[in-house]
């Protein structure tokens, strides 16, 4: 629990706390809707939660030059909905984006499916403006779509998770929303199949907007979420999304619908948005549903070379059947980012200390095969002993300089990432 609790309306008020946080050096944690799964938000040294969930107000949407402006605690989905109310597109779609805050995902960098064709959440930020220890206000950035000038601030202060400054404006790129949208279905027999025909769909030249992968672990916890006739013998799924113009997207599905049946066991193809929605519902599901197995689950978000995805796969369930637990993969198989979750009983010590081993295990081999440790759900506090397996001392001597710089005593949100 943190000793106090401030919920500012305004950026002056932001500054006014944080002036009084370095006169009594008190720590200050930075938090939106609370939705990161490293406890980057967390008072975990106690001192005061900085909630900038009244900071919510879209103060524009500039439909010629392609920019919004808005407060860190506009939810994600609603910002997304307002946007594309007028023919616009904020592509980033973090699972939790319809309780997730913009401010939280651009201080986490938080991804989501369309990072395969769009890219993640600090691909669409151009400027910040953010208050840093002491109360001094500082622009970073531009609003145009180009600009070199200075070292690039706007990109280290996304994703620093609060311990750098408080962000209270965001400057954020938007573009045309694509005319046609179709989602492919495909149910396999096994993880690594899906990784195997996914990169068949790419080497046919298609680059779907999204790739996403369910294992036999997801597949069973969402089980009411999904179509009543599935195969029998599935037990992985794929999704793919394309969007564009609708000839080119028709042409596209019908060429990965050919190529999936070399491999998958069936493929539904749907167009309509009510059918798109069931399929996606499944896949937004899946991290409460988790929750239902078991009472413990250590969640990472890796990233791996496409290329390596589908030993990675095999091997990750290979070894949590040697450890006698479950692992469910899921998550963004277009980008390599795969979410591996180790799903154990808490109050079995035996258990807690097999899923901490297989853990390590599993991480030391995503840093052997050329990937990183979180692609999208940040370091907080669960990763920080991790960081050194990943960075150079030298690197992490750089950082931590750059973290005295910005915050020399400490108070924006200690103890975490470091």
């Amino acid at each position: 629990m943190p000793d106090a609790v401030a919920l500012p309306e305004t950026a002056d008020e932001v500054a006014k706390i944080l002036a009084l946080a370095q006169e009594y050096r008190f720590p200050v944690i930075p938090r939106g809707a609370g939705t990161a799964t490293t406890g980057a938000s967390l008072a975990s040294k106690g001192g005061l939660i900085l909630s900038l969930l009244r900071l919510n107000h879209i103060l524009e949407i500039n439909e010629e030059d392609l920019v919004a402006v808005v407060e860190p605690g506009v939810f994600t989905g609603d910002f997304k909905r307002e946007v594309e109310a007028r023919g616009l597109f904020y592509p980033p779609d973090p699972a939790s984006y319809e309780f997730s805050t913009i401010g939280g995902n651009v201080a986490c960098g938080a991804g989501g499916p369309k990072g395969l064709k769009y890219g993640t959440t600090k691909d669409y930020v151009l400027g910040l403006e953010v208050v840093l220890p002491g109360g001094d206000r500082l622009f970073v950035g531009r609003r145009t779509m180009k600009g070199v000038v200075g070292y690039d601030l706007v990109h280290l202060l996304t994703g620093s998770e609060g311990t750098l400054a408080v962000i209270t404006k965001l400057i954020l790129k938007l573009i045309p929303k694509p005319p046609f949208e179709g989602t492919v279905a495909a149910w396999f027999s096994g993880p690594k199949e899906v990784a195997e025909a996914f990169l068949k769909v790419l080497q046919e030249g298609l680059f779907p907007a999204t790739a996403e992968l369910l294992d036999e672990t997801t597949l069973s916890a969402v089980k009411n979420f999904l179509p009543e006739k599935i195969p029998e013998k599935a037990k992985a799924l794929l999704l793919l999304e394309f969007d564009g113009a609708k000839k080119q997207v028709e042409e596209d599905i019908s060429i990965a619908e050919k190529k999936l049946k070399e491999i998958c066991l069936k493929v539904e193809i749907a167009y309509r948005k009510e059918d798109r929605e069931k399929l996606w519902l499944a896949r937004r599901s899946i991290s409460p549903a988790l929750k239902q197995i078991a009472n413990g689950k250590i969640a990472d978000d890796v990233v791996l070379p496409r290329s390596k995805v589908p030993f990675f796969l095999e091997f990750a369930k290979q070894k949590g059947k040697e450890k006698g637990l479950f692992v469910a993969c899921f998550g963004h198989l277009g980008d390599g980012n795969i979410h591996v979750n180790i799903i154990f009983d808490k109050k079995d010590l035996s258990q807690l200390e097999k899923a901490q081993k297989l853990r390590e295990e599993i991480l030391s081999e995503v840093l052997r095969l050329s990937g990183t440790i979180s692609g999208e759900h940040g370091i907080g506090l669960t990763k920080k002993g991790y960081l050194p397996k990943e960075l150079s001392p030298a690197g992490l001597s750089i950082m931590k300089k750059i973290k005295k710089i910005f915050d020399p005593y400490g108070i924006l949100n200690p103890g975490k990432v470091f």
